[in-house]
């Protein structure tokens, strides 16, 4: 079946299902920590999650402007091909390798690791070798279950995606329902004691974008919806708010239970909750179902991330393509994928899940706004392409999500300056490798 033949056959409820599949992911239940911990209360932290949702609506929102008008292989590479050039591309597919995916796999790996060790009642803080040997473990033991072939790799996913929803449920339904002695207000919404609000708010919402990330692969559906200009805006807003929705109630499950500054204080979260709203038992029965959660986002990363180097490789754009190339008996680009493996390990080595998460949203905030800006460029330079779906509510929206993606990556130099540099660093260093593979293709072709 060719790109142009996709079958239109998935309807709203379809899309909107894969939409809420997507995105909710193993941040949500981690990434209390980090939101509390920057902005010291309850009202400003929630705030952040509010924020995070709209402008995670208006990215779906003109995302999928460009996923339906070109609905090619590869999603936002496309996309940022077909409107800047080659260049472009490749350094979102080289930072997609070195630096997306990896860490991706990295730190969900940790808080995996970090998160089993909870269960035993330990304190992952004074056992890092042990958190770091199991989540090398664990993303080896699903990098070769991928290996097996994509049937497997995708029943997986099917059975974990399913998983993920039961703890979420369980903790909303009784954290809001328990009658402790935590207070909190929503307003007056201020930052805590030595924050600034600005800072504070963006270093939340940098934390709070992990979470609500995977709407970008929610366009790349454009192309098989029956119906995908009413449809696809629809699952969008619908889906995300949804999203929204369920984090919040998460988010006011916990503070029912344990105050910001606490959430702030645990790297774990959900377990803590889970402890004081069930007991022990009860409470290692949740974080099972915890794990299941991001074994199966691990297992999302592993099986989409490997496609990525493979794909750039057929088109001979990395070094060494023909071993990047290579597939299994089974269809499984198994060398792309050791690789991320590789890359995913190194990085549990070097930084822990907040350092991780931060700069891949960074990074990936960079292409994303990009992309947002080539909605518009695209309208001027191409008017009659052929858009079977348009952004609504031009220009709220699309500013929105403009401003929304601005204020992340500058936000992100400003306040953690040392780790964007190395998150553009590592992805500039893609552009002499992109030279010297254009040279020698054009070499080759005068021969």
């Amino acid at each position: 079946m060719t790109e142009n033949k996709l079958r239109r056959e998935m309807g709203f409820i379809a899309a909107l299902t894969t939409v809420i599949g997507t995105v909710i992911g193993g941040g949500v239940f981690f990434k209390a920590t980090a939101v509390y911990g920057a902005t010291g209360t309850a009202s400003l932290g929630l705030l952040a999650w509010v924020i995070g949702g709209v402008i995670t609506i208006c990215a779906g929102l003109t995302g999928a402007e460009l996923a339906a008008a070109i609905p090619k292989t590869g999603g936002m590479i496309a996309y940022l091909k077909h409107t800047y050039g080659d260049m472009a591309a490749y350094l979102l597919g080289w930072a997609q390798t070195i630096i997306y995916f990896p860490a991706n796999i990295a730190a969900l790996s940790i808080i995996f690791g970090t998160q089993a060790v909870s269960i035993f009642s330990v304190n992952a803080n004074e056992r890092i070798s042990t958190v770091t040997f199991i989540a090398v473990v664990t993303a080896i033991f699903i990098t070769f279950m991928n290996f097996l072939g994509a049937k497997t790799a995708g029943s997986i996913q099917i059975l974990f995606t399913f998983c993920k929803l039961v703890p979420l449920a369980i903790l909303i339904i009784f954290g809001i329902a328990h009658e402790g002695h935590v207070t909190f207000q929503l307003f007056p919404i201020n930052a805590g004691a030595d924050r600034t609000f600005f800072s504070s708010l963006g270093s939340a919402l940098l934390a709070t974008m992990f979470a609500y990330d995977g709407w970008i692969l929610v366009g790349n559906i454009a192309g098989e919806m029956k119906n995908p200009k009413n449809d696809l805006p629809k699952a969008i807003v619908f889906g995300i708010a949804a999203v929204m929705v369920v984090y919040l109630l998460i988010n006011l499950s916990f503070l029912f239970v344990l105050t910001a500054s606490q959430l702030a204080a645990t790297t774990t979260p959900s377990t803590e909750v889970s402890k004081i709203l069930f007991g022990d038992i009860g409470g290692k029965i949740v974080s099972i179902g915890i794990l299941i959660s991001v074994f199966g986002t691990i297992n999302g990363y592993t099986m989409t991330g490997m496609r990525v180097p493979y794909v750039m490789a057929r088109e001979n754009k990395l070094p060494f393509s023909s071993w990047f190339g290579k597939l299994s008996k089974t269809g499984i680009p198994y060398n792309a994928g050791l690789f991320i493996l590789v890359v995913a390990i190194i990085m549990m080595f070097i930084g822990g899940f907040d350092l991780l998460t931060d700069m891949l949203v960074f990074v990936i905030w960079i292409f994303y706004t990009l992309t947002f800006i080539a909605v518009y460029i695209l309208r001027k330079r191409e008017p009659d392409l052929h858009r079977p779906y348009k952004v609504p509510f031009l220009p709220i929206v699309l500013s929105v999500a403009i401003i929304g993606g601005v204020f992340i990556v500058v936000n992100t130099l400003i306040t953690q300056t040392i780790l964007a540099f190395w998150g553009i660093g590592l992805t500039l260093i893609g552009l002499p490798v992109y030279f010297i593979i254009r040279k020698n293709d054009s070499v080759e072709e005068n021969k």
